[in-house]
């Protein structure tokens, strides 16, 4: 974080002090991943996010090279007031030969308008000599004249020293001149990168170390995670005295992508004990996660550290009697830290405290009854070995909770019989059409109905029937259909496990099928559905 500035672009606001920074670059390295492509709109979407979450710099990418980051250093200026972050302009050293105060792109730097300008320089002899062709002393003048010269402009800068790490295996003298160069011509970080990914977190710390106590410049740590060891490594720098760390949301990035931004974050604040972010902005981090992946379009990684919807779940019947005496038994922190919840999974691995717990979750109190729990241990192991799966499907097991702790089944409606018909006709196109039959308060109702597939024909037929009686019905939406083939029993015989997820705009949940036939199975689940949706409007059952 940053107090140093108070730029119009980054709104002067409340920040934790200079001494360690939290520094984002899902807008330009993490935008390198493939399948994310990002518009100037997405991007300054984002950049909110970040600001509002307290990272203390935003690079939104490389002005001058693209119209399109052009364009976002231009709109950011006017769009956004950063409460907590400052604007980053990311670009490289002045070319071979030329002068820092004459180069365009160093040029296009300034013109961005950004308070903080992080400049990539080569630290790699090789790479020198390969890639920018020239000399290594006039890569050490590069550095040198286009950090003064953004300094004499009034800018903070940053340097990246581009394959720090396999540099420094191959010369290692080379490596640190290019550290101090950089930090001897105003630089107030040099960031070490390991580019390629390879290095081990005892390797970063031994490194780290040595080039901090030989320069005496402010160091930094980029890692990517081409060996699973970015956020590693980068706590490795940390504990040997980094106090700037480069990192992307969702650990978004080129081929395997950084060091992500949540853990990271996170370590430092609950392991470390060192404030990186404002005041209650830790409990915030769940949601701008999955809000940040909701703009790439991707989706939320569930088994994400911290943030992951199943980073607090807990299946097995060991664990979930731990944690009924203590949840800390099986929790390395309190899910509320972060802004995220235990989850308790049912499944055939459950046991008594599993199930007391779910029901405690799902607002059933079970008063102890042992037998009643023991009934529904054994019928959920019944059913999961029959191909059903609760972990997946919470409504479907809170309806099955519901009937053993009530003694009946919740009905609002009961099914004489469905039929579903697909027709293949002469010009090659298909009619789905589905007619079924309800029985709903005393009244026998017959509701056909077409569709673009049989089940969604069945579900149109459903409505059909029920809104009549259940206008609370009209708001329901499938949202996701998933089809699991199980492995066959009996010859090339095969069971199917239909999981359907239906939302009603306040929420969203989840319903399973079994049945050796892909419709039957998902008609169980459609049944489930609107059972459980009607529930949840707090319609009172008719049988």
């Amino acid at each position: 974080m940053t107090t140093k500035a108070t730029d119009t672009q980054t709104g002067g606001g409340s920040r934790v002090d200079d001494s360690f920074h939290v520094f984002d670059t899902t807008l330009r390295d993490g935008a390198q991943r493939e399948g994310i492509n990002l518009t100037v709109a997405d991007k300054l979407t984002i950049a909110r996010h970040l600001d509002e979450f307290g990272v203390g710099f935003i690079e939104g990418g490389w002005p001058g090279a693209n119209p399109r980051d052009t364009e976002f250093f231009a709109r950011a200026q006017q769009e956004i007031t950063f409460r907590n972050a400052q604007l980053v302009a990311f670009g490289a050293t002045r070319r071979p030969g030329a002068r820092a105060a004459e180069d365009p792109q160093v040029k296009a730097l300034l013109d961005a308008g950004a308070p903080v300008i992080t400049l990539v320089a080569k630290s790699h002899d090789r790479h020198v000599e390969l890639a920018l062709r020239t000399t290594l002393e006039e890569n050490l003048e590069m550095v040198r004249d286009t950090v003064s010269h953004l300094c004499e402009q009034g800018r903070r800068v940053f340097v990246d020293c581009e394959h720090f790490f396999d540099g420094y295996r191959a010369n290692p003298e080379y490596a640190k001149a290019v550290v101090r160069a950089a930090a001897e011509a105003g630089a107030e970080v040099v960031i070490l990168c390991d580019t390629n990914g390879g290095m081990l977190p005892a390797q970063v710390q031994a490194v780290v170390s040595t080039v901090l106590a030989d320069t005496g410049a402010r160091l930094g740590i980029h890692a990517q995670d081409d060996t699973g060891c970015a956020v590693a490594n980068t706590l490795a720098a940390v504990d040997a005295g980094a106090t700037h760390v480069q990192c992307t949301a969702n650990g978004y990035g080129e081929r395997v992508g950084n060091a992500n931004l949540f853990p990271v974050v996170a370590a430092l604040e609950l392991k470390y004990g060192r404030k990186v972010l404002p005041e209650g902005s830790l409990q915030e981090m769940t949601r701008i996660s999955h809000a940040i992946a909701e703009v790439v379009n991707l989706t939320p990684s569930t088994h994400q550290p911290y943030v992951g919807v199943s980073a607090f779940a807990h299946k097995a019947g060991l664990h979930a009697s731990a944690i009924k005496v203590d949840p800390d038994l099986y929790q390395h922190i309190d899910p509320e830290q972060v802004g995220n919840t235990m989850r308790m999974l049912v499944s055939d691995m459950a046991g008594r405290a599993s199930i007391e717990l779910k029901g405690k979750e799902l607002g059933i109190d079970l008063g102890g009854d042992r037998e009643l729990v023991g009934r529904v241990v054994e019928r959920v192991k019944e059913r999961e070995l029959r191909g059903y799966t609760y972990e997946a499907a919470d409504a479907s097991f809170e309806l099955l909770l519901r009937e053993e702790a009530e003694g009946r089944p919740r009905r609002y409606f009961r099914t004489e019989s469905w039929r579903a018909i697909v027709e293949d006709r002469p010009d090659g196109t298909h009619a789905n059409e589905a007619t079924v039959k309800l029985w709903v308060k005393g009244e026998r109702i017959v509701a056909t109905a077409e569709g673009n597939g049989p089940v969604n024909a069945l579900d149109r037929a459903m409505r059909v029937g029920l809104e009549r009686f259940y206008p609370q019905l009209a708001k329901l939406e499938l949202v996701d259909y998933k089809v699991r083939i199980l492995e066959g029993r009996h010859g090339s015989e095969s069971t199917t496990r239909v999981l359907i997820t239906t939302g009603d705009g306040s929420g969203e949940w989840s319903t399973v099928g079994v049945a050796e036939n892909v419709i039957a199975a998902s008609w169980q689940a459609l049944e489930d559905a609107y059972t459980y949706g009607l529930l949840r409007a707090g319609v009172e059952p008719t049988d």
